[in-house]
């Protein structure tokens, strides 16, 4: 077992980088390597983007929790520049990663697989899995997108976690303890047998199920280091919730987290009391929709009652709490965000985005009465089913609101992108020239009412959309980029015979899906039947685990 120093080139720099950033945090575990399984948890963006991951956060304290295990951090970058040439080390020794028995990856977007490879590659770890050596770490990755759909990434993974990691945590380190660094195969196998671990250099057909945890309360997820670098460095991020019932038919997030589950609020409180106590005041709230919290109005004012000042990761327009908005501006909140997502109702019911006009004018008027500086809007274009005169409505909507809403109104537009997993899975990316049009359009209606709009790059969305739904041709085609562009995609799947419109394009009935050995445990019909209901603009009503059975997750003697 080599627990030392490989001899690999370490950028001083970088090391003196590493030491500034660890110096200005609060909480980090510094542990002796001698006897234990060395785990390095990696984020394949900068370090403020990664340190505002909660699941970083939870893997961190998780993993230095189990006996004989040391856990360390390690990011694509740690200031503004991500990728350099520097060869990346862990944050806490600044040790190279090669050196580590388990590389454990936690990838949350698409447009970070090239930054996972080019992590490897400069780290002297074979990005090709099937190169790697009896001395070379086991290559871990996890996180919804790459599990939702491994195959983008089946040539560079020894394994993926399919689901919630909790639960298989212990088994995970279990499978590395004996055998790593001396049969690298005996540890793929014992991967292998583990329920939800995929591992493509010894699959053998059988259906990966989808992990979740059945108990939140289980495993309480809450901001373990203070890091002010971080992208939410001035708060302390708690989960109470996770999951949504509601059934937006694009979403990955709403279908991959079923079922939704909360936590208990005593727990929530406690945290939060503990967080205060180490004077941080100012307490994030994270769900997929804090709003909808079954006790978030007892919740912030139990809160505000300690003194904490309140952020959330996100609202929905209906139900909206009047106590969550006036706790928010009192908590000094500048910015509230709503998300209608189509500008029309008839386009919001495709969608299952059940909100009316009614209700987005009514929260716009609550948040015009809490006197926020800049009130957000997300819209997603393209969509299934989208018109021109879906648009016009948009902008209508939009003139109506910043009519109710005198300060500053931003406009955020986000190409739709099909997901796995969801109802809308097979449907078609809207042509690149049919975006731009559209975009150009709203831009220009904005800039006549002083309405600011920002909009994700395009070319970035359609390598985002073949990366959703790539195939093993995406992973070979990935290995042989260096650099993620859609110019430079295009390129490396032309020269194996494939083009992007492969993946942007509509997919027959028919089509095998690349993740169909996925089991989502959400079923494959119910997907059907929503996907004929958008296109008869027929809404479904939230889920709701104790009594509905409608999608499949949930067995019939009770949730899980």
């Amino acid at each position: 077992m080599n627990t030392g120093f490989r001899g690999q080139s370490m950028s001083w720099r970088h090391i003196a980088l590493a030491r500034e950033v660890l110096r200005s945090e609060l909480g980090a575990t510094i542990s002796d390597w001698g006897g234990r399984v060395p785990v390095a948890l990696a984020y394949p963006n900068s370090y403020r983007v990664g340190m505002s991951s909660l699941a970083i956060h939870g893997l961190y304290r998780w993993f230095n929790a189990m006996p004989g295990v040391v856990c360390e951090r390690v990011f694509a970058g740690l200031g503004k520049e991500v990728n350099s040439n520097d060869p990346p080390c862990t944050l806490e020794s600044q040790r190279p990663i090669k050196d580590v028995a388990l590389l454990a990856f936690s990838v949350s977007y698409e447009l970070d697989y090239l930054n996972l490879i080019n992590m490897l590659r400069r780290a002297d770890i074979p990005a090709r899995a099937e190169e790697r050596g009896a001395g070379d770490p086991i290559v871990l990755l996890g996180g919804p997108a790459v599990a939702a759909n491994p195959e983008p990434l089946a040539l560079v993974a020894d394994a993926i976690v399919v689901g919630e990691a909790e639960t298989l945590l212990d088994d995970l380190v279990d499978a590395m303890r004996g055998s790593w660094g001396e049969d690298r195969q005996a540890t793929l196998a014992k991967l292998a047998h583990l329920p939800g671990v995929y591992v493509p250099g010894v699959y053998r057909g059988q259906a990966i199920l989808r992990q979740w945890l059945r108990n939140l309360d289980d495993y309480p997820l809450a901001t373990s280091i203070v890091a002010p670098r971080s992208e939410f460095g001035d708060m302390h991020l708690i989960e109470i919730s996770r999951g949504c019932g509601r059934g937006c038919r694009f979403c990955l997030a709403g279908y991959w987290y079923r079922p939704p589950r909360e936590r208990n609020l005593e727990l929530i409180l406690a945290q939060a009391r503990e967080a205060l106590a180490q004077q941080r005041r100012k307490i994030g709230l994270v769900a997929a929709a804090v709003s909808d919290y079954s006790h978030i109005d007892e919740l912030v004012t139990e809160l505000r009652g300690l003194g904490a000042a309140i952020s959330v990761s996100s609202l929905r327009v209906a139900p909206l709490s009047p106590t969550l908005l006036r706790a928010l501006a009192e908590s000094g909140s500048r910015t509230i965000t709503f998300a209608p997502e189509a500008g029309s109702e008839r386009l919001r019911r495709v969608i299952n985005k059940c909100v009316t006009y009614d209700q987005i004018m009514a929260a716009t008027s609550l948040a015009a009465k809490e006197r926020f500086e800049t009130l957000k809007l997300y819209f997603m274009l393209g969509l299934p089913g989208e018109s021109d005169q879906d648009i016009e409505e948009l902008i209508r909507l939009v003139m109506e609101v910043k009519a109710v809403f005198p300060r500053k109104v931003v406009v955020n537009l986000t190409p739709f992108v099909p997901k796995a997993h969801t109802p809308f899975q097979r449907a078609a990316m809207a042509p690149q020239a049919t975006i731009e049009g559209r975009l150009a359009r709203i831009g220009r209606e904005m800039r006549r009412a002083r309405i600011e709009v920002r909009a994700e790059n395009v070319d970035a969305t359609r390598v985002q959309g073949v990366l959703a739904r790539g195939d093993r041709r995406v992973s070979e085609a990935l290995l042989g980029m260096r650099q993620l562009s859609l110019r430079h995609l295009e390129s490396a799947l032309g020269d194996r015979g494939t083009a992007t419109e492969e993946y942007l394009g509509e997919w027959p009935p028919d089509r095998p899906l690349p993740w169909g050995f996925v089991a989502s445990q959400v079923s494959a019909v119910y997907l059907g039947v929503e996907d004929r209901h958008s296109q008869q603009e027929i809404t479904t009503e939230a889920c709701a685990p104790e009594v509905c059975r409608r999608c499949g997750v949930c067995p019939s003697e009770g949730g899980r």
